[in-house]
């Protein structure tokens, strides 16, 4: 389904994008690289009914071999910020006719921004906001290759988050929330071992997933 789009707007996100610099090897990062605005031309130039149409005329009398191709550009960005974010990583790579692991760290904080990733005319946001906060309170961990290896986690045990509870039950935008993560106490879950850290532990971790609870 194709929506015509204020070509002004079509590209524009809640933050400015420009003002991030996201630092190489973080999820800032992550996020900048799949959120690009991609550039189709060559073999990747979509079909445009309407060129075709100004150019042949009714749709009916044209032969397929017709149809006439446009450069565009193509951008994915949030439309609607979830209450829960859960972000993947993804921890491997081909090497030829063989899967690696990845076991470059990346970096992530406790307090997210997703605004430079959200369209300007994010469903859930209410108007006027530039921030799109989310809190760290789970991370999942991968050790070993990828033929074997064990998965362990963190979670934060922290009180209950009645803002997110409002907006999972009646869904209306977040107004003035809090923008600091929830105080709690980190813990490592390795089977049936459970032992409480610190933040930087959690921080430090090979994260394979991550989940994030909507702050504003």
């Amino acid at each position: 389904e194709v929506s015509t789009e204020d070509p002004e707007t079509a590209f524009c996100t809640l933050a400015n994008r420009e003002d991030l610099n996201p630092e190489e090897g973080s999820i800032y990062h992550c996020l900048y690289q799949f959120t690009r605005n991609e550039k189709l031309t060559e073999t990747n130039r979509l079909l445009c009914d309407v060129c075709t149409q100004r150019h042949y005329g009714p749709k009916k009398n044209i032969k397929s071999e017709k149809y006439i191709y446009t450069n565009a550009k193509k951008q994915m960005l949030i439309s609607l910020a979830p209450p829960v974010l859960t972000l993947h990583l993804k921890r491997f790579q081909q090497a030829g006719f063989n899967l690696r692991k990845v076991n470059r760290h990346i970096k992530f904080p406790e307090v997210i921004d997703l605004a430079p990733f959200c369209t300007v005319k994010c469903k859930n946001v209410a108007e006027g906001n530039t921030k799109v906060l989310y809190s760290l309170y789970g991370v999942v961990e991968h050790s070993g290759t990828m033929r074997s290896g064990h998965y362990t986690a963190y979670a934060k045990m922290r009180s209950m988050n009645n803002h997110l509870s409002d907006l999972i039950l009646r869904g209306p935008p977040p107004q003035a929330l809090e923008t600091e993560p929830a105080k709690g106490q980190w813990f490592h879950i390795s089977d049936t071992h459970v032992q409480a850290v610190s933040a930087s532990k959690v921080l430090s971790s090979q994260a394979y997933l991550l989940f994030y609870e909507r702050l504003l």
